[in-house]
Order: C-alpha cells, then sequence, then structure tokens
C-alpha cells in the first residue's frame, strides 16, 4: 500500500472561505467602533477619510478581511454613485452607500493591531490596478436604496 504524501495538501486552517456579506447594520457597528479608536497605528494611511491608493508602506500583514459588501458575486454591480450633496468620488465628505459605487465592490477589513476597520477595493480601468482603501467613518455611512 502507497501513502500518500499529505504535507503540501492544505490544511482547513488556510483554505479560504468566501467573505461574509455585510448589512448595514453591522457595517454601522463596525464604523462606530473605528470612530471610537484615537490610538495612533501605522494603519492609518494619511488622508485614508477618502479613497487614495494602498501606500506601499502599508504592511498588509496587519490586516483581516472581515466582510464583504458585494452582495453577488455573479452579478455586475452597479457603477452608480451616490452624491446627494454634490460631493464626488474623492471628496472626504462623500457618502459611503454600500449598495452604490464603489463601496458595492469593496471588502471590508480590519486592522489586528488597533482595530480600525477599511473599506478596500481594486481599480480595474485601461491599464493599470489601483488598490485603494478609505477608512470606515461612521459620519458619512448612509443606507441609501439600490438605485432602480
Amino acid at each position: 500500500m502507497v501513502i500518500p504524501n499529505l504535507s503540501n495538501v492544505p490544511s482547513e486552517s488556510n483554505i479560504s472561505r468566501p467573505l461574509r456579506v455585510l448589512d448595514v447594520s453591522a457595517l454601522a457597528c463596525m464604523a462606530i467602533k473605528t470612530s471610537l479608536i484615537d490610538a495612533k497605528c501605522a494603519c492609518r494611511p494619511e488622508n485614508a477619510v477618502s479613497w487614495q491608493t494602498v501606500p506601499p508602506s502599508l504592511d498588509e500583514a496587519h490586516f483581516e478581511a472581515v466582510g464583504t459588501l458585494r452582495e453577488d458575486p455573479f452579478v455586475e454591480p452597479t457603477f452608480a454613485e451616490y452624491h446627494p450633496a454634490g460631493t464626488r468620488y474623492e471628496s472626504p465628505d462623500a457618502p459611503i452607500a454600500p449598495r452604490f459605487f464603489p463601496y458595492n465592490r469593496c471588502a471590508v477589513t480590519r486592522c489586528v493591531l488597533c482595530g480600525r476597520h477599511y473599506l478596500r477595493y481594486t481599480e480595474a480601468g485601461g491599464y493599470f490596478v489601483d488598490h485603494r482603501i478609505r477608512l470606515l467613518s461612521a459620519t458619512h455611512l448612509i443606507d441609501a436604496a439600490a438605485p432602480t
């Protein structure tokens, strides 16, 4: 009898599992927790209150994925944005509306050092790929109905 070498078979602990889809109430709880953290941490990129490119200095090992805002991985989410006050995508005051672009494509990550939560997504346009990050803010979170 031949005994197979199982050293290369992934263990249950390192098999990736689908991220939990977060609803607005779960997102709000994470945003409130984040707003209560005032400790300095290397996870907080300068100006992360608005979307920015993930800085090369950010240590990805300090982040864990906690969920996703993408409701169905097999359906292309809308590219409609939500800016009722005339803000723009890059505005620090732009609302975080989970059913609208780019939030409907985001993963939510948490810094394992301080507990802050961040929104992350990958902008893939034309000839580039840009990994983006924004601090999850309770002040800007809006439960806007999905566009029709």
